[in-house]
């Protein structure tokens, strides 16, 4: 007798419809817990409903654009987004800290999970890795917004080094070859939000959370360097 199929023989691909549909049911959910928890005001529930709407519509275009069917590693990554969209609410408030450095670092954890998810249910696609790619910058950006009150307008070079390297693409289409996997790139893009949410955490000192970001600011420097020189040694 065969050996039954491994669960990820088959794995479970969603329409996009469905899809939003959830993403919008635990949206909300997430947001009344938080509403009767720590409190969400007007400002948080504003803020988050706007990212949540805007992010929505930028990934229904994209997946109906590609044709894209979800799966389980997909619902992670919009499971991140439903809490950077949180985050983004609380840090709006600017009441409950601590809530937000939680409900972000929650993201950031669950970004260790898709890749392997998708790896094992063999539902890797490039769609899924662009995907995974926005939803870690658009944190940062968060993040990095949140942070420039306390520590100055520098820290939000982290957030938008990314956009900026995506614009500079549309000038020097070089820019935009795919650039071979490394390592070092996916380390020094998990130090970013690590350190900007310690730097958020209320019981770190100002001088501690500048040297943090500092640092951070330092390495994303230098891997985006890196990239670019290797880009241009190999322009066509």
């Amino acid at each position: 007798m065969p050996d039954p199929a491994p669960a990820c023989a088959h794995p479970v691909r969603r329409p996009l419809h469905r899809v939003l549909a959830g993403a919008a049911a635990g949206q909300l959910a997430v947001l009344l817990a938080l509403d009767a928890a720590p409190g969400l005001g007007p400002a948080g529930w504003a803020t988050a409903t706007a990212v949540a709407v805007a992010g929505g519509a930028l990934l229904a275009r994209a997946a109906a654009r590609a044709r894209h069917r979800f799966g389980p590693a997909d619902t992670l990554t919009l499971a991140r987004c439903t809490l950077t969209a949180a985050t983004a609410g609380l840090l709006a408030d600017a009441a409950h800290p601590w809530a937000a450095v939680a409900t972000a670092a929650t993201a950031l954890a669950l970004d260790l999970a898709d890749g392997p998810v998708a790896r094992r249910t063999g539902t890797a696609s490039e769609f899924g890795a662009r995907f995974d790619m926005e939803a870690d910058a658009f944190l940062l950006l968060v993040l990095s917004a949140a942070a420039a009150p306390l520590l100055g307008p520098w820290t939000l070079a982290i957030g938008t080094m990314r956009y900026a390297f995506a614009a500079a693409a549309r000038w020097a289409p070089w820019l935009s070859a795919p650039l071979p996997p490394s390592r070092a790139r996916k380390a020094v893009a998990a130090v970013q939000g690590t350190a900007l949410v310690a730097a958020l955490a209320p019981a770190t000192p100002h001088p501690l959370a500048a040297l943090l970001t500092a640092a951070a600011l330092a390495l994303l420097t230098w891997s985006f360097g890196r990239d670019i020189r290797w880009l241009h040694r190999h322009r066509t």
